[in-house]
């Protein structure tokens, strides 16, 4: 039996440099193709997320913040926001989700590891829709 594809998802905080990375990252590990963006990009990813996203295996220390772009949005079947707020364009006919998550900026490894899972969770959720 042949495994669903999973949709072009696009994952947009404000940063760029956390939530949506991690997200980004966790649907790539899926198989997904996923993008990820910032209303206000950030110039490096927070160090704390880097840290924790190398603990499960995942490297984002190349990553770089980019800003959003009404191309990703048209690119994109899901849109799934994390508090980017008014920011994020709106394309009709686009499936969005929007999560409430707290941003791991300056938290402490053992709050940014409660996001990381939180956003993992999520993330395979939104898979299995």
């Amino acid at each position: 039996m042949t495994q669903p594809t999973l949709p072009r998802a696009l994952f947009v905080c404000v940063h760029n440099a956390g939530r949506s990375q991690m997200a980004q990252a966790f649907w790539e590990s899926l198989g997904g193709e996923a993008r990820s963006a910032g209303s206000d990009p950030a110039d490096t990813l927070h160090p704390e997320v880097v840290a924790v996203m190398r603990e499960v295996g995942i490297d984002l220390s190349e990553r770089i913040p980019r800003p959003l772009t009404n191309t990703d949005a048209e690119w994109a079947e899901v849109v799934v926001t994390m508090g980017c707020g008014d920011a994020c364009p709106f394309i009709p006919g686009k499936r969005y989700v929007d999560w409430e998550l707290d941003d791991p900026a300056g938290r402490d490894e053992s709050a940014v590891q409660i996001v990381r899972d939180e956003i993992r969770s999520r993330v395979e959720a939104l898979a299995r829709d």
